[in-house]
């Protein structure tokens, strides 16, 4: 039994091996400018632009259509200011869903500080979008829609294409963050024009991501200064993250069919073994959502004092987006689906790697059947 047995990789994941591999030797033998002109920074050009064409392949785009950045905040951050600088003139409504991560939400409270209207699309109880609404809402003033890929609480996979569709349909630009979606499912034949992802959600390193703009979508540039990235994004490029993203992505991708039977082998595990040995259980994730989160609430019970109960055996698991755990409240997730205030706070986050094990899990049940016994028996909910 590992001492260690995390299922936060919703969360962050470990960076593979591989991947501090190949960043160790970036880093030591090729650390030249990539903009220099001498054969240093050439070389280090040149792992900029494979990890490029990797990342782009995964999305199904040309590699001019992808620049590198700091991540997924970054990306979602530049896609929603850019695009409404440039529909400014002419569009002034911005449309996305109501489980969107905290960098689409709060990047959408800043834009109606300077008269944009948000419209924020409700979803059902398995965290589903509804279209209806959305076909409603989105017109020939919106300027953008945005709606993720996969939620990262519950793993719920959106229409993608229906919903690029219907936001091209009114001349709308259509942006998806992908953070939890890169790596475990096929993109390549999605719609969207702009995709956001982060490289530690896949065993990368942290402070690294890329976001994707396809040619017929232009918006103005968040970061100037240097003229990288194609003058999209200035500044010094990170050359060993972004080597460290191509080697996860290539680990990712070339195995996908792989990791993904792996997660989905434990998920189902530790599922079924909720379902017999816990009562009172509401299972939040739907049954066709991403094999990588699993998502419950145990009546009776706070999630945040199941999390630390699990802590002192060394199960680290999470109660919803670490991006908000500071936050009060609740997951706001939860309460779009119509969730209880019972059921939000005891709802616990399960998120899988290829790194999980069926014998990690049981070793998960075992304490998690002992905890919330032990949490019910104590009356510690009051």
């Amino acid at each position: 039994m590992d001492k260690i047995i995390y299922i936060d990789n919703s969360s962050t994941t470990r960076q593979a091996d591989e991947v501090t591999d190949v960043m160790d030797d970036v880093m030591r033998n090729h650390f030249g400018n990539p903009s220099s002109l001498h054969h240093l920074g050439m070389d280090s050009e040149k792992f900029v632009k494979d990890a490029r064409k990797r990342v782009a392949d995964a999305f199904g785009c040309k590699p001019d259509e992808l620049y590198f950045n700091s991540g997924g905040t970054e990306g979602d951050n530049t896609v929603l200011f850019g695009a409404a600088r440039a529909k400014r003139h002419e569009r002034k409504k911005i449309v996305i869903s109501a489980v969107e991560h905290h960098a689409i939400m709060e990047a959408a409270d800043v834009l109606k500080q300077f008269g944009f209207e948000i419209c924020e699309i409700p979803v059902d109880g398995e965290c589903g979008i509804d279209m209806d609404a959305l076909r409603e809402a989105v017109d020939e003033n919106t300027a953008l829609v945005s709606v993720m890929t996969v939620n990262n609480e519950v793993g719920t996979v959106m229409p993608v294409n229906e919903i690029g569709d219907i936001a091209h349909a009114k001349g709308a630009l259509f942006h998806s963050d992908a953070v939890q979606a890169y790596g475990k499912v096929r993109l390549s034949d999605l719609n969207a024009d702009f995709y956001t992802m982060s490289a530690h959600k896949i065993h990368g390193p942290k402070g690294v991501g890329a976001m994707v703009m396809r040619k017929n979508a232009r918006i103005p540039a968040l970061i100037v200064g240097g003229g990288q990235e194609r003058h999209f994004r200035s500044g010094t490029e990170n050359v060993p993250g972004i080597a460290g993203l191509g080697e996860a992505t290539r680990l990712a991708y070339d195995f996908l069919d792989e990791n993904e039977a792996k997660m989905a082998e434990v998920h189902e595990f530790l599922l079924k073994g909720i379902k017999d040995n816990i009562k009172d259980v509401v299972i939040n994730s739907p049954d066709d959502g991403i094999a990588s989160v699993l998502n419950v609430s145990f009546l009776g019970t706070r999630g945040e004092v199941l999390l630390h109960m699990l802590e002192q055996d060394g199960i680290f698991i999470s109660t919803g987006s670490a991006c908000a755990s500071n936050g009060k409240g609740g997951s706001h997730v939860l309460k779009a689906m119509g969730k209880s205030d019972e059921e939000i706070e005891g709802a616990i986050r399960f998120s899988f790697s290829r790194y999980n094990t069926v014998e990690q899990m049981e070793f998960v049940l075992d304490k998690l059947i002992r905890d919330v016994k032990r949490f019910r028996d104590l009356g510690m909910f009051k």
